[in-house]
């Protein structure tokens, strides 16, 4: 209970905090569209969800852990001066182009990109926009020249007739481009794929990518309707739009999306995970892995001793009572649990 009662606090802090920004950043509300109105509201809603899941996410005993540990090697100054490279080349290929899934296989990784910068590209439009923060207006009484303006500050002029000026008006579409494939091939997976479809739950792996494809088709329909169709249909369309994005913003703390938010968390342990390795800059471990733990059976190289204490730390916080099995390898846990079936499972069936 204390544990809930401290996620409340932060999501309702984190909710209030972006109703005050939302407030000043559209100075005062002069540059708010109250059309955008329940955009923004489910902004909030998703923003005190995030704040109540991530605190409860944080306080359980394994991230906890986890957590404290890659808070630690993110605000080391002695991880920073014996690998000061380490930071960004990790945000950059664990966050931005998430390279551990290219080892799983190169058609998920294109498509979990493909996703990926859609998403990213409609947040950075969609949330200023819908808070105020961003606004278009007119440079001249007639003629194509417009204004970006941030919190009422120019920053860049341009016409709308211009490539600059399509990319500004398009950029939601190219990002609905972007992700209709990638949602696509991970729907058709989720149907013809044998281990995929073992696993999967219909409202935590499905409904994500359905309410992306809705959300991504109901975008470019609205743009179709506006050029082509002189707007017909546009009132409904938007109003479809406006449900799918309103919903899924509201489904994101409490379903698979939550892995977003999870994720930045995760570039602290993968930076123990990497200083643990080095000393002085280099590799502790040469190609034979000395200086890494072995495992107790066969031998081979598993990790250095600070990540395996830590992993058999976490399985003691969480009550587990086999948690010596974290100094065997992958493979001689199979051959080891195998071996515990024949001899014990197996032999009550003679």
């Amino acid at each position: 209970m204390h544990v809930r009662r401290r996620a409340v606090l932060a999501g309702a802090a984190v909710a209030v905090l972006l109703i005050l920004a939302i407030v000043f950043g559209s100075r005062l509300l002069s540059d708010f569209d109250s059309a955008l109105l329940p955009y923004a509201v489910a902004t909030v809603f998703l923003a005190f969800g995030v704040a109540y899941r991530y605190t409860v996410w944080v306080f359980a005993p394994g991230a906890r852990r986890l957590f404290t540990q890659g808070r630690r090697a993110l605000f080391s100054a002695r991880n920073f001066r014996k690998a000061p490279t380490a930071l960004p080349r990790m945000i950059a290929t664990y966050l931005g182009f998430q390279k551990f899934l290219g080892a799983r296989s190169h058609a998920r990784w294109a498509a979990h990109q493909l996703i990926f910068w859609g998403c990213v590209l409609a947040a950075l439009i969609t949330f200023p926009l819908t808070w105020g923060w961003f606004t278009f207006t007119s440079s001249t009484g007639a003629g194509p020249g417009y204004e970006m303006r941030i919190w009422g500050f120019k920053i860049i002029g341009f016409d709308s007739l211009s490539v600059v000026g399509w990319l500004m008006f398009h950029g939601l579409d190219i990002a609905a481009v972007l992700v209709i494939p990638g949602a696509c091939y991970f729907l058709w997976r989720r149907m013809k794929d044998r281990g995929a479809v073992t696993g999967q739950r219909f409202a935590y792996d499905m409904v994500p990518l359905i309410a992306l494809i809705v959300i991504a088709v109901t975008g470019l329909l609205l743009t179709f309707s506006a050029i082509f169709l002189h707007g017909g249909g546009y009132q409904v369309l938007a109003i479809l739009h406006m449900v799918a994005v309103v919903l899924t913003l509201i489904y994101v703390p409490f379903g698979k999306f939550f892995h977003i938010v999870q994720r930045p968390a995760a570039v602290g342990m993968q930076l123990f995970k990497y200083t643990a390795h080095t000393k002085d800059g280099t590799l502790i471990a040469d190609e034979t892995g000395a200086g890494l733990l072995s495992c107790r059976r066969c031998g081979e190289p598993i990790d250095t001793a600070p990540y395996v204490e830590n992993l058999r730390g976490t399985m003691r916080d969480l009550r587990l009572d086999f948690d010596e099995w974290a100094e065997y390898c992958p493979r001689c846990k199979r051959v080891l649990r195998g071996g515990a079936y024949l001899s014990h499972v197996k032999e009550g069936y003679k």
